[in-house]
């Protein structure tokens, strides 16, 4: 019985040590294993805690797609820059070669003036704040231990919070007076860039306004000669006048497509300026006055400082020349205040007297 019992014993233990064995050997790759273990991850906060609520089920079950979003923009972050300096050449390269020789040989010399000044100083506006907004760094919190004033701890970071700041997933850092990332510039709209990102959609869209209008005539006569060029017999058209025709319909119809849509986030920027909020701030402060709605109470927006006050912070305008000196041309001034600290009471006077 003793030899029996021991036997067995033996058997069973070489049975397992075998069933092992080949589970080492069938173990999935790391990453396959990585991967699983962050969706039970997900699974399990859904049932975490009693705080549990809508928005934490909406983030664990859409968080791997958050992190594709994010992953494929920042990928593509410099196909976006270099799709703007190409689409912003050809038009820049079109209204030298084809519109400037007609300009200078049917308009009048005050005309010509006109359009030569106006378009190189919209020109250089354009090309100066999306070289700052792209380059200048939006602003970011101090890793180490300070004295300033914070509101909260980033879950991400780990690090301090000063007020206005917010986490960016594609950035992966904290960003001081977050507004948004720009794929467009690659790079993140924050306290030391927002101006300069304005800047470069407010003078894009007047520069795309710009050559819509005066592109009409010209257009029209493009349009219409390609169209006579297909039910009709063939004109005496050249190969370079065809090219010519093509190329300002191309000019026209993507200056007017940017004009409006850029125009219009244009608008809802300038919006927000003049409300001191930023996109991000925009749904937070939504949110704040539907809740403080219900208790009967009514919530308002800490930075806002009035709408002319708003205006000069944003702008760095602190006399009067600096409307022209600092709006109207080039400048590369830091803006008002360091990001970390802010007035939280809207004031009555100016904030910088001009």
């Amino acid at each position: 019985m003793r030899w029996c019992s021991s036997s067995a014993f033996h058997l069973l233990r070489c049975v397992r040590l075998r069933l092992c064995s080949r589970r080492g050997q069938n173990r999935l790759p790391l990453w396959i294993r990585e991967i699983w273990a962050y969706m039970r991850l997900l699974a399990k906060s859904l049932y975490f805690n009693s705080l549990t609520d809508s928005d934490v089920v909406f983030d664990s079950v859409f968080e791997p797609v958050f992190l594709t979003v994010d992953y494929i923009t920042r990928w593509f972050g410099l196909v976006f820059v270099y799709l703007v300096v190409i689409l912003t050449s050809s038009i820049v390269g079109i209204a030298y070669v084809v519109l400037l020789p007609l300009i200078l040989n049917t308009y009048s010399p005050p005309w010509i003036a006109w359009h030569v000044c106006y378009g190189h100083w919209n020109l250089v506006m354009i090309a100066f704040h999306y070289y700052k907004a792209a380059n200048t760094s939006p602003g970011y919190p101090p890793t180490e231990k300070h004295d300033g004033p914070v509101v909260s701890v980033c879950k991400k970071c780990i690090i301090p919070k000063p007020a206005r700041t917010h986490h960016c997933g594609i950035c992966n850092r904290c960003i001081l007076k977050m507004d948004h990332h720009c794929p467009w510039l690659n790079n993140c709209v924050g306290h030391f860039n927002h101006r300069y990102f304005f800047s470069f959609c407010l003078f894009m869209t007047l520069g795309c306004v710009y050559c819509s209008i005066s592109g009409r005539n010209l257009f029209l006569d493009a349009y219409n000669a390609l169209e006579t060029h297909y039910q009709t017999p063939a004109p005496p058209y050249t190969f370079k006048d065809k090219m010519i025709h093509k190329s300002i319909i191309y000019m026209w119809v993507l200056t007017s497509t940017v004009g409006v849509a850029l125009g219009a986030l244009t608008f809802w920027h300038a919006v927000l300026i003049s409300r001191g909020e930023t996109s991000i701030e925009r749904h937070i402060n939504s949110k704040e006055t539907k809740r403080m709605a219900k208790w009967g109470k009514v919530y308002r927006n800490p930075f806002n400082y009035s709408r002319l006050n708003n205006w000069k912070i944003f702008l760095g305008v602190e006399k009067r020349s600096h409307w022209v000196t600092r709006v109207l041309l080039p400048s590369a001034h830091p803006p008002h205040g360091d990001g970390l600290t802010w007035a939280v009471f809207p004031v009555k006077k100016d904030l910088i007297p001009v």
